[in-house]
């Protein structure tokens, strides 16, 4: 979604049924009522142990624009809904409290990622965006980390453009790239837009477009001599790619003092052809030339190309990451959890016979505990709006599907998780520069421990609940099972 094009208004980027929802909520008298919302989801992409949160900042500049136009009445009318509900539409100014986990901050199944709070026709009305906007940026971004921790601190470029899923599908996915751990990306609009390093080389049609390889790569290093990187597969890497590639850094970037950035490999046995590669270019004098692989990577095959010895430097990660191909879907969802009646916040809950579906009721909070010494992440609480954890007093921790299983945890630090974007409306929320939410995203994967980071079978880390809120659940699972 181009949320950043001012003349792009998604205001009716919605599902239809929030708009009948809507019309029903006016004419049966709860215009008016307080709703709270909770956006959640259930399980982590690939089998992995977390997932990054991404895509605020452009909630925050949706919500930041919510307007109908006289075009969107117009269209409404004709879709049969009221006078006097379109009347409401066309003076509608958006007026709900908003929180939300900041983004490149790990987070987990069934925990409060935003919140809202306000008229229910507003806040059931926002639901598809919520979720459009945390749901994809939030999948490729963990998606980035995952690739980028595979390549045990080697650059990864996010090369995934024309193979993502439309154009905002390859600005909003680099964007989230970025947050998550790359290092740049090939799509030059998402630098415009958000400051994300543009990178690249060539292509094979310009290598096939002189009349050698030899003149396309002179070329190239005449035109760019300090940023001189050589695609060396176009026609056989070891005869011919190499071997024109040192003519060339030979010919014409030594007589200009310059060395070269590298060569990139983009097809056949990477691993083995890097190896070779690396002891060519050493013997010819360019120890110093890095080697950048691309081709249909992942975080597996990058795992095991450096675990059979691959001499590669960087990679060039496309339509798997764009897309987060082997799975595709961050199924966040948006419930109902409460409801005020005069002053009175009442708790709702949604049951399920499928019990991962069965919601957590009431108006809620949560926080993170971090082990004092170590500075790594021990659980996250979920807890009523109400409560505090005291972080100078012992805790109890205990399963909320085995409550057996208790610890007490002290000499611990808490951080409340979500934090505020709007009041009554108001934005408030603080935007911070893609680096530094990159770096804050660095940070914070770093306090989990290795065994949550793994790949295979993570350990699966403790998202609990608070004992009232425990007991909230469980009361209204009675009450309402019968």
């Amino acid at each position: 979604m181009n949320i950043s094009n001012p003349q792009r208004n998604l205001t009716m980027l919605t599902d239809f049924y929030e708009l009948t929802m809507a019309n029903g909520y006016f004419k049966n008298g709860f215009k008016d009522t307080v709703a709270y919302f909770d956006m959640f989801f259930r399980k982590v992409p690939d089998d992995g142990g977390f997932v990054i949160m991404a895509g605020v900042e452009q909630l925050v500049e949706y919500l930041s624009d919510l307007k109908f136009t006289k075009e969107d009445i117009e269209y409404l009318r004709g879709k049969g809904f009221n006078e006097e509900f379109l009347d409401y539409l066309a003076n509608f100014k958006f007026a709900c409290d908003v929180w939300a986990v900041p983004e490149g901050t790990p987070i987990f199944p069934g925990e409060p990622i935003v919140k809202v709070k306000g008229p229910v026709i507003q806040a059931q009305f926002v639901e598809t965006m919520v979720l459009l906007c945390i749901n994809h940026q939030s999948l490729i971004a963990t998606k980035a980390n995952r690739v980028s921790r595979a390549a045990q601190g080697r650059a990864v470029m996010e090369f995934g453009s024309r193979r993502a899923q439309g154009a905002d599908g390859a600005i909003y996915g680099a964007r989230a790239a970025y947050i998550g751990g790359c290092a740049g990306t090939a799509c030059t609009i998402t630098d415009e837009m958000f400051g994300v390093p543009a990178l690249g080389t060539m292509a094979h049609s310009w290598v096939q477009l002189f009349d050698s390889e030899l003149d396309a790569f002179k070329a190239y290093a005449r035109e760019y001599p300090d940023s001189c990187t050589l695609l060396v597969d176009t026609y056989n890497v070891l005869k011919s790619g190499i071997p024109n590639a040192i003519k060339t850094f030979d010919e014409v970037l030594a007589p200009m003092g310059k060395r070269p950035k590298g060569i990139r490999i983009d097809s056949g046995d990477i691993t083995y052809l890097s190896r070779k590669a690396r002891k060519i270019l050493d013997e010819a004098g360019y120890p110093d030339c890095a080697i950048v692989a691309s081709n249909s990577l992942d975080e597996y095959i990058i795992r095991d190309m450096l675990l059979q010895g691959a001499k590669v430097d960087s990679f060039g990660v496309g339509e798997k990451l764009i897309t987060s191909s082997s799975s595709p879907v961050l199924g966040g969802v948006y419930k109902l959890c409460a409801v005020e009646k005069d002053g009175e916040i009442i708790p709702k809950i949604k049951l399920s016979e499928n019990v991962q579906k069965i919601t957590t009721p009431g108006n809620k909070r949560a926080y993170r505990l971090f082990d004092k010494e170590s500075g790594k992440a021990i659980a996250d609480v979920i807890a009523l709006a109400s409560e505090t954890i005291d972080e100078t007093k012992p805790y109890e921790l205990f399963d909320p599907d085995y409550t057996w299983k208790r610890k007490t945890v002290e000499n611990f630090a808490v951080r409340e998780l979500l934090e505020p974007l709007f009041s009554k409306g108001k934005c408030v929320f603080e935007k911070k520069s893609i680096d530094e939410i990159k770096k804050y995203c660095a940070e914070q994967v770093d306090t989990l421990w290795d065994e949550v980071t793994r790949f295979e079978n993570p350990h699966n880390y403790y998202v609990d609940l608070s004992q009232p809120l425990w007991d909230l659940k469980h009361e209204m699972l009675s009450k309402n099972g019968k």
